[in-house]
């Protein structure tokens, strides 16, 4: 007997997957070295994408690639497109300038990193960059910022303290601020609660998922339980190399490569 869809299998539409970024056969160098070997990788528009492997397997690399990171150091090379979504802008593109692809794309590092200054400047830093912002806006901002950081409501009594006196949890919830005041499209974490107690990193976690209703993220983790629990798609990386990627579920449940299960299920790695 042929079946016939329910009303409420009707109802049931998945939306439609939008891209927000793309790596496109891209590769980087550290001088002659290949640390990342032709990769092309999907980010979805308001998902989160964790980053997983060994040490050494280039997750780090791959991910500070998406806001030109590495143009800071010497003898470096990029090869390929990372493209960014609705304009199709290639940010590697030399003609793009590094300093506005940082404003849409923010860096959240391994280490709490709040700059030398008070708590309300280090989350107005970006929009002072611009120098075209009043002081109301720039106030504005720095409060919508705090608030998206579920940080506002412990700092908003000490806004012009030193932000190094601040907690580990809050220091790292301050450089998620930081990035948030920008309106950035994009956020990138790099292991952002290694450094945490466990309590911190819960809240961190809680973040990410309230964060991904307005900003796609890429999250590089050591820690698979925790990408099973932050992220929607997860990519495995060995050696510079993608391995396999698809929806979290797929990957931790029913991985179609062998190399991805002996590392997910700690047989290697």
């Amino acid at each position: 007997m042929q079946h016939m869809p329910t009303s409420l299998e009707n109802e049931v539409q998945e939306t439609p997957l939008s891209l927000k970024a793309e790596a496109k056969d891209f590769s980087f160098y550290y001088g002659d070295f290949k640390a990342i070997k032709s990769v092309s990788l999907p980010i979805y528009e308001k998902k989160v994408t964790a980053l997983i492997g060994p040490s050494g397997c280039g997750k780090s690399t791959l991910l500070r690639s998406f806001n030109r990171m590495h143009d800071l150091y010497p003898n470096t090379r990029y090869q390929g497109n990372i493209d960014f979504y609705p304009d199709a802008t290639n940010l590697l593109d030399p003609k793009v300038d590094p300093i506005e692809v940082r404003m849409r794309v923010g860096m959240v590092f391994q280490k709490p990193n709040p700059f030398p200054k008070s708590i309300f400047e280090n989350v107005a830093y970006g929009l002072r960059l611009r120098k075209d912002k009043s002081k109301s806006y720039i106030e504005g901002r720095v409060e919508q910022a705090l608030k998206d950081a579920a940080l506002w409501d412990e700092v908003k009594d000490r806004l012009h303290n030193q932000a190094t006196a601040l907690s580990g949890g809050q220091q790292q919830r301050l450089c998620i601020a930081r990035c948030l005041a920008t309106d950035p499209e994009l956020l990138l974490f790099d292991e952002p609660t290694s450094a945490l107690d466990p309590i911190a990193t819960a809240s961190i976690e809680d973040l990410i998922h309230q964060l991904k209703e307005k900003v796609s993220i890429l999250i590089v983790t050591h820690n698979m339980y925790q990408a099973t629990r932050v992220s929607d798609f997860t990519a495995y990386m060995f050696m510079g190399e993608l391995v396999e990627f698809g929806e979290t579920t797929q990957i931790f449940n029913t991985p179609q490569r062998a190399e991805t299960e002996a590392y997910i299920t700690g047989r290697f790695g």
